[in-house]
């Protein structure tokens, strides 16, 4: 039975290869009558230059490996592109018939090359990817030492950045994500729900399930007291600061885990691409970042599918416009440089992080979490159920069935575990319905001299590239870094690139000269207005303490209860010196202490856990003066973002608290609740470590 096994196995290996070869042979011929300056006499001499190309490529490229390597890393993989364009015309100099005049025709072959051998394997690998094991992930577990056969399961966390469990319920029914549909059907998965904190984004999430803390984060950005400055969750030097103060040394992946493209490392030996880490160079191994672009596969093939996405984004906002639909982000927000990094998040970061990940799985790494940001990136701008996000989502799905076929030539069996971090609500966004922003509103409602300092208008857009770059210029091989270094150096502080209009010294720059905007006027309160999607942090700039209701009602009498009742807004948080942490509403107030309510009650239609998020947020060192959250529309299932986006998250209100897990059905889930993000750090430690003494209970 197993002979008969292994010689279909064979068979169908060979017949594979037999089809490849014929039709590359054909889309030679092809690209020869396409490509200026390449000529091939016909099918024959096609088919036996397939077969030098082939030959040339692994006599040659083995060696030239160890010279490209560090000029792979610097060129996002366009060396190593370069470098087969000159093997395929060495190749082509030993058949005759076969003709490239110069270097830029056999780069353009190259491309063309890659591009067909893209489509073909597809079609003809469809859930069989043994050839893609077999040309790069074999040759990267050969280069990994140490890597040894074991029945204890080893756990991949895979993060879909964003995706709400309602969206993502949506997307198995209408057939956008067949692989965890299949799963669910099948029984080997289970789908659960988790309620995020507030605030409801990526820093006070990830600080939660990586380390089980995430004390004091109360926005994306916020002002710290102690420092008196804005910090942000999209500066890697501060999230490094947070990782320090969060962790106790017992993060998720301590045990010899990895940690692919995340904010917080959750105490990892091994990371790549995480914020918190990108200065220890310790724990940075050089070897899986610079595996990716060194194969000239995964260089022409990442960068043809990021210029298709780059269209497709051009294309998809256009189709949009044409169809009306509602909401649409500004013209300005989709355009410039938006495309770009759109591609960055959603093609090379998933296809860095996949890669990587099947090489730490034949490797047998025990534990690994990585963070996919591309369907979060897309359904901040183009709408969380838009045909552009679920077209993410069902690329991504893709790649989640590639790590599982992968995970059955493993050193060690492997379990796949899929969450998200947070959901996002949809609507308009505040400026879109109101034609100002909410600085612009508190400026209005104020009524006598107030400077206020604005937020930067940018999201996450930057936070991937700029942590990417920081890793490439810390690369090992100085001689190639430094000049990357030297270009960057204006938008660089120690050593972290800060591309964008946010970075580490743009941000504090900005703050320092924005509250001193009226130093010279005594009665003028010096305000910074913050926003982390639909949630809006105020914080008095020149005072040591928290504004109470009182001090802020003899300075403006009419300004609280006016920002109240605006119908923008769905309620505002102060802490009272009398009362203590009030939340005011357009027609009502209720008092954390007590859970006492006067009128309406300001939190009926944020989930029966509203007050508990608010008390706690209300306990942070750096809570803000003033916490303002959008309205919503439980019947619309929308609310409206003090950035401009028409996806957010950060607050209360709609899918963006509405996170889930997809986990394996053996898997036990406990009695806790799973309310806030370190329940699901401790339901996630326990199965590591039920699975880690699984073996040794056994026997």
């Amino acid at each position: 039975m197993e002979k008969s096994a292994n010689r279909t196995g064979l068979l169908r290996s060979v017949s594979r290869v037999l089809v490849i070869w014929i039709i590359q042979a054909a889309f030679l011929v092809f690209l020869a009558w396409l490509i200026p300056g390449v000529n091939i006499d016909g099918i024959g001499t096609a088919v036996i230059g397939v077969a030098v190309i082939g030959l040339v490529n692994a006599l040659f490229w083995p060696l030239l490996s160890f010279v490209i390597v560090p000029f792979a890393v610097f060129t996002l993989g366009l060396a190593a592109l370069a470098m087969n364009a000159v093997l395929i015309r060495l190749a082509s100099s030993f058949v005759d018939g076969f003709e490239i005049q110069d270097f830029w025709a056999a780069l353009a072959l190259a491309l063309g090359l890659t591009a067909m051998n893209a489509i073909v394997s597809s079609l003809l690998t469809i859930n069989d990817d043994s050839t893609w094991f077999r040309n790069v992930v074999r040759r990267r577990m050969r280069r990994r030492a140490g890597a040894v056969d074991t029945d204890v399961p080893g756990v991949l966390f895979l993060e879909i950045d964003g995706l709400a469990k309602p969206v993502l319920e949506k997307a198995v029914r209408d057939g956008h994500v067949p692989n965890m549909a299949k799963w669910l059907a099948s029984g080997s998965h289970k789908l659960v729900g988790w309620e995020t904190d507030l605030s409801s984004q990526t820093s006070a999430s990830q600080a939660g399930i990586l380390h089980g803390n995430n004390h004091n984060i109360p926005a994306f950005r916020w002002y710290e007291r102690e420092s008196r400055e804005i910090v942000a969750s999209s500066d890697p030097k501060f999230v490094a600061k947070m990782e320090q103060t969060i962790s106790d040394g017992n993060g998720l992946l301590v045990d010899n885990g990895v940690s692919r493209g995340n904010l917080f490392s959750g105490d990892a030996p091994d990371v790549m691409n995480t914020a918190s880490t990108i200065l220890d160079r310790s724990r940075f191994h050089t070897g899986d970042f610079a595996a990716f672009f060194l194969h000239p596969f995964n260089a022409a093939h990442a960068l043809l599918l990021t210029l298709w996405d780059i269209v497709l984004e051009k294309w998809q906002f256009y189709k949009a416009r044409r169809n009306k639909v509602y909401p649409i982000s500004d013209k300005a927000k989709r355009g410039g440089i938006y495309p770009v990094l759109r591609a960055f998040s959603t093609i090379l970061m998933r296809e860095l992080n996949i890669d990587t990940l099947v090489g730490d799985m034949f490797a047998g790494v025990p534990s690994g979490y990585a963070t996919f940001v591309g369907y979060d990136e897309v359904a901040h701008h183009s709408g969380v159920e838009s045909e552009d996000a679920f077209d993410t989502l069902k690329k991504l799905d893709r790649q989640f069935e590639r790590l599982e076929t992968a995970a059955r030539e493993a050193p060690r069996p492997y379990h796949l575990v899929v969450l998200s971090d947070h959901g996002q609500t949809q609507g308009a966004t505040f400026k879109q319905r109101y034609h100002k922003t909410l600085k612009d509103l508190i400026l209005e409602l104020a009524e006598e001299p107030i400077s206020v300092q604005g937020d930067v208008d940018v999201h996450e857009d930057w936070n991937q590239i700029n942590v990417f770059l920081t890793e490439t210029v810390q690369y090992d091989q100085a001689a190639v870094s430094k000049p990357l270094s030297r270009a960057l150096r204006s938008r660089s502080e120690e050593g972290q690139v800060a591309l964008g209009p946010e970075g580490p010294a743009v941000t504090r720059e900005k703050a320092t000269a924005d509250v001193t905007v009226h130093a010279d006027q005594e009665t003028a309160e010096a305000v910074a207005v913050l926003a982390s999607g639909n949630l809006g942090v105020v914080y008095s700039t020149r005072r040591d303490h928290r504004i109470t209701l009182e001090e802020l009602e003899a300075l403006y009498p009419r300004l609280l209860d006016r920002l109240a009742q605006h119908e923008g807004i769905g309620f505002v948080m102060m802490r009272s010196e009398q009362h203590g942490p009030i939340v005011i509403g357009p027609a009502g107030r209720y008092y954390l202490v007590d859970d006492g309510v006067e009128g309406e009650n300001p939190l009926a239609e944020f989930g029966p856990n509203a007050a508990a998020h608010l008390r706690r947020t209300d306990s942070f060192p750096d809570a803000p003066d003033l916490l303002i959250n959008s309205f919503f529309d439980p019947e619309k299932n929308e609310g409206a973002a003090f950035e401009e986006l028409i996806g957010f998250h950060g607050g209360l209100g709609g899918y963006q608290t509405q996170p889930f897990v997809l986990y394996p059905a053996e898997f036990e889930l406990g009695e806790e609740e799973l309310v806030g993000a370190a329940s699901v750090y401790r339901l996630f430690k326990e199965w590591l470590d039920q699975l880690s003494g699984s073996v040794g209970d056994a026997a």
